[in-house]
């Protein structure tokens, strides 16, 4: 349903979102109130929550109270993003709250925002130099650099931070809190996450999923009861697999999934599929109960097709030119 997403609630000066219905009712039950402004599908302007049926039908007295506030481990981070095809997400942090990124992810920040450069997991920094070598070593196996970057708010107010997107596409809010505390990813997709989520890794146990699916034998595991954001090529898709119920994807469009998703691969089949279909040898195969994320540019896809197109050895495809690089010589572009 369009209702089920696309929600926002203001705070001060600052909108919140995007998130779906069932986030925004658990922020309202949180703390926020029902007199909170929020504005989502089939609202035409800011509108207190109490007056909007499909909000307050879900909160109120018989509502399920939030967690004790003593039972979180993560910051709770307030986020913003913005733009369409090439996003970038602002995190607002409270003084002394922290978030963790990728190296390079960084787009701004305040001139109270401190930064600081980790060997392996920031969340694992109190468990010595072995255990800072492993988890560094963790990060090898899933392609990432060594280090991470910390970004802390080391002043007297709110501060924020940005960070921008690699590559066109969507950022994405996994709120793990609601999402069973764990999330497997694809092992580029993690962009920043609240100071309390670890990042680990999710070994794939069947060989033929670690040779042919896609990621290989190593994605990335994001646990912990706070926000992480990470980023997918392209249009994302959300969909819930019903217990059995099973999904066929091509191998580089998987984002994320539930830890309950089972993950396969399965033949294409046929001599013709195999050879002329384009879609390589085998599909991805996801059998639920479980959530997944899909994305609709996977970046091997668009760098595939970048490489395809690049003039080879200094010349030009001339593309858009019956004439190709005799065309351009003769309009005077042949730099």
């Amino acid at each position: 349903m369009a209702e089920d997403s696309g929600w926002y609630l203001a705070m001060g000066s600052k909108s919140v979102g995007p998130m779906s219905l069932p986030q925004l009712q658990q922020r309202l039950c949180g703390g926020s109130g029902m007199n909170t402004l929020v504005y989502g599908p089939g609202v035409s302007e800011w509108t207190e929550a109490k007056h909007i049926a499909a909000v307050a039908e879900g909160v109120g007295p018989n509502a399920a109270p939030p967690p004790p506030p003593s039972a979180r481990r993560a910051d709770e981070i307030d986020y913003e993003i913005f733009g369409e095809e090439m996003q970038y997400v602002e995190i607002t942090l409270d003084p002394n709250e922290m978030v963790l990124a990728e190296a390079g992810a960084m787009m701004y920040m305040d001139p109270a925002i401190t930064m600081e450069t980790v060997f392996g997991d920031p969340s694992k920094q109190d468990t010595g130099l072995l255990g800072k070598f492993m988890s560094a070593g963790k990060r090898i196996l899933t392609g990432e650099s060594l280090f991470m970057t910390t970004f802390t708010n080391s002043g007297s107010q709110r501060a924020a931070v940005a960070f921008a997107s690699p590559y066109p596409g969507k950022v994405v809010p996994m709120h793990l809190d609601l999402l069973g505390s764990e999330l497997i990813c694809q092992k580029d997709a993690f962009l920043c996450a609240a100071r309390g989520i670890q990042i680990g890794i999710a070994f794939q146990k069947r060989i033929g999923v670690g040779l042919f699916g896609g990621e290989g034998f190593i994605m990335q595991r994001l646990t912990g009861d706070g926000i992480a954001l990470v980023h997918a090529g392209g249009t994302l898709m959300r969909r819930s697999l019903q217990a059995g119920e099973t999904l066929k994807l091509d191998t580089g469009c998987l984002v994320a999934l539930s830890p309950s998703v089972d993950y396969d691969i399965q033949f294409v089949g046929g001599i013709k599929n195999t050879i002329f279909g384009g879609e390589g040898l085998f599909f991805a195969t996801l059998t639920g109960p479980g959530e997944i994320w899909c994305q609709s540019l996977p970046f091997s896809r668009l760098a595939g097709r970048i490489l395809a197109n690049a003039p080879r050895s200094g010349g030009s495809k001339g593309e858009g030119s019956i004439l190709g690089g005799l065309g351009r010589m003769l309009d005077g572009d042949n730099d």
